[in-house]
């Protein structure tokens, strides 16, 4: 054993001994987090891992950024062989993986090309940070350090390159099978530069191996405490994501005992899960990039809640464990301990900003919850502190509504619920409970004057296909949607429960519904109460009754319109649904349909998700004028919609535009009574 062996054994078990202290104080951190349970249904999870953690699939939805990502990604994962196979010679000269034969070549072979890679990804990622000046990437306070991990990355794969292509003019001969396509050819250039005999060869290998060397395992100790801490906590953090619904949100058993709070007060009351996001974000800012609010000038920025509570975590954790072992803290510790996660670290206004779109969820590469963690804090400044601001300050009246008359309007009456039926023959359950389907009509299907059009339409389209359908009329309750995402849980828990009484009392299976809101929250969130039934929405619906011939399209109306269709958050992110309703459209003869650039699981929100329907807006551009701008550029002469809260945002914004003469907006529903054959 050499000095050099000796030397390297030394600072190899250093490193060790100091990662495993950081990686134990990280867990340690984790543990103050309330308990979740992630690691069931195994096979989905390392499905997941596969395509969105070694596959890069969310990366690769950034058609420029993430070749580049995606390359260094996958480089790192090659190159730790070479990591490992330092870590060999470091403890004896001449060691490596090269007993593997063929399989050597390919991995030396995949080493030089990733290693080239890796040295133009990086120089192309600090063109864009520092040169092209991407607006996501232009975090305050960080530009130094990303400045610096992009060119240790460089650094310690151009060391790796380098003596990599010494190694045959250094010691006469490369591993056996080793075969290096650009490295050996450098090396042999590089070498030739100097006097045959010369030991300058010698010299650049050693101090690239050391460099390699001590850079790698210096890294992998800094990552601990910087924002880089996703290289390590990425893939397990894909791999423990949420497999159920988008942003379902998990009820509060208010009947447990000993609960003094209520919602996240401070991120103590984050399950680890959240912690773990923090710890994960990778501060690309791919999720505020796509973020309506934030896009329209408002205060909310999904990366910077996440970072926060990455922070608030990194300063209270040790002050919780500390007090749990019994200790007293410091003046200093005690200062921090009373600061308060939402004030301190995220903006209240923020919090109310959010649309709950799950746009950012959407686009996070590693899986991060963003939407869960607002909606908890909401949760804590409503129930625990009646915190509103300026935007939100009409949500206790809009709670009232619903506590009185379960409807979120002002004005009406339970018993009107069931009005828009006057004159059309529909039957409640309670009049007739024999039927192959509730039709669910929700608020503003039973309230708003343009919303009651769409409930007719539908309605009307059932009656066509000879679908035997009832609805609760004055039984119907709200879903709670808005009480849920707007932090009211305590409501949300009440209507949830009186409507599930409702069905199990009809013995209710199969729901349909206009609302998106009411379909996501009876399909995917009622369960969590208990309560399953076949959920359909209406343009699901709608697509099954054309397909299976008990709705007629009569061919010889020909529209010849142009369509434009706006996809709701809540039927596509969050249920992944977007093609019930195109190709419900494309069964209409004569129809054109004209995509806005952002569609699909790229599409703008409206702005009236997460409650804020029943908010104000006063910062920056409203969201639905953004979106039905654009909209209105694809030139169609109609903007399709599913949703009635869709529908009020875009009429307005089609209003603001004063193209209200021009362009109309319709319910699918609607567009298809048009087209059916009535014979």
């Amino acid at each position: 054993m050499t000095v050099q062996n000796i030397i390297f054994i030394l600072v190899l078990l250093t490193a060790i001994g100091v990662f495993a202290r950081s990686a134990k104080r990280l867990i340690d951190w984790l543990r103050i987090g309330r308990p979740d349970v992630r690691w069931d249904r195994l096979g989905e999870r390392i499905r997941t891992v596969l395509v969105v953690g070694f596959g890069q699939s969310k990366i690769l939805r950034d058609k420029v950024a993430g070749p580049i990502h995606a390359g260094i990604f996958w480089g790192f994962l090659v190159l730790l062989f070479s990591a490992a196979e330092m870590i060999l010679e470091g403890l004896h000269e001449g060691w490596s993986f090269s007993f593997l034969g063929p399989v050597y070549s390919g991995i030396t072979i995949l080493t030089d090309i990733f290693c080239v890679l890796i040295i133009l990804g990086t120089m192309m990622s600090l063109w864009r940070r520092y040169v092209s000046k991407v607006r996501r990437l232009q975090v305050e306070g960080e530009k130094v350090e990303a400045g610096l991990i992009l060119l240790t990355i460089f650094t310690i794969v151009t060391a790796l390159f380098i003596q990599n292509g010494l190694r045959a003019s250094v010691f006469g001969e490369d591993f056996q099978w080793a075969v290096r396509p650009f490295s050996a050819p450098f090396g042999e250039a590089l070498a030739s530069l100097f006097e045959p005999g010369s030991s300058a060869p010698h010299v650049i290998f050693s101090f690239a191996w050391w460099t390699h060397a001590v850079l790698i395992l210096g890294f992998m100790n800094y990552l601990p405490y910087s924002k880089h801490l996703h290289v390590l906590t990425s893939i397990p953090n894909v791999f423990l994501g949420p497999l159920g619904p988008t942003n379902a949100m998990k009820p509060i058993n208010f009947e447990e005992e000993g609960i003094e709070k209520f919602g996240v007060v401070d991120v103590e009351d984050l399950t680890w899960k959240s912690l773990l996001d923090g710890y994960t974000c990778t501060h690309c800012g791919r999720c505020t990039s796509v973020c309506p609010a934030n896009q329209t000038g408002k205060v909310l920025d999904p990366r910077g809640i996440i970072i926060a509570i990455h922070d608030r975590t990194i300063d209270k954790a040790p002050l919780v464990l500390k007090k749990n072992a019994g200790q007293e803290l410091t003046t200093e510790e005690q200062a921090i301990w009373d600061k308060k996660l939402i004030g301190d670290y995220v903006n209240p206004d923020a919090l109310w900003a959010c649309t709950t779109c799950g746009a950012c969820m959407q686009e996070c590469p590693v899986n991060i919850e963003h939407v869960p963690a607002i909606v908890g804090m909401r949760r804590s400044m409503v129930m625990m502190e009646s915190a509103f601001n300026d935007e939100s300050a009409l949500l206790p009246d809009i709670y009232g509504n619903m506590e009185t008359n379960s409807v979120p309007w002002g004005g009406f009456g339970q018993s009107d619920r069931a009005a828009w039926t006057e004159g059309t023959g529909v039957k409640t359950v309670a009049e007739d409970p024999t039927m192959e389907v509730l039709f669910w009509v929700g608020c503003a299907g039973s309230y708003d004057e343009r919303a009651k059009k769409v409930t007719k339409a539908f309605a009307e389209l059932m009656t066509l296909a000879g679908v035997e359908f009832r609805i609760l009329g004055t039984e119907e309750n709200c879903t709670g949607d808005v009480a849920r995402r707007t932090g009211n849980e305590y409501l949300a828990d009440m209507l949830t429960k009186t409507n599930i009484e409702t069905f199990r009392r009809y013995d209710i299976k199969n729901i349909v519904t206009t609302c998106p809101h009411c379909f996501n929250t009876l399909r995917n969130e009622y369960p969590e109460f208990g309560y399953t039934a076949d959920v359909k929405h209406h343009t699901q619906f709608i697509k099954e009754l054309i397909d299976s011939g008990r709705l007629n399209i009569d061919r010889s109306k020909v529209s010849n319109d142009t369509i434009t269709y706006h996809d709701s958050c809540y039927l596509g992110r969050y249920n992944d649904e977007y093609e019930a309703p195109r190709a419900t459209l494309e069964n209409v003869p004569g129809l054109t349909i004209l995509e806005a650039p952002r569609n699909k699981d790229r599409g703008l929100c409206c702005g009236a998700g997460g409650g804020r329907m029943f908010m104000e807006e006063h910062v920056g551009d409203r969201v639905n004028i953004v979106r039905t701008q654009e909209l209105l550029e694809t030139g169609a002469a109609t903007i399709a919609v599913n949703c009635p809260f869709c529908t009020t945002m875009i009429t307005d914004g089609v209003k603001a535009a004063e193209r209200v003469d021009d362009v109309r907006i319709a319910d699918v529903a609607e567009i298809v009574l048009e087209a059916v054959n009535r014979s």
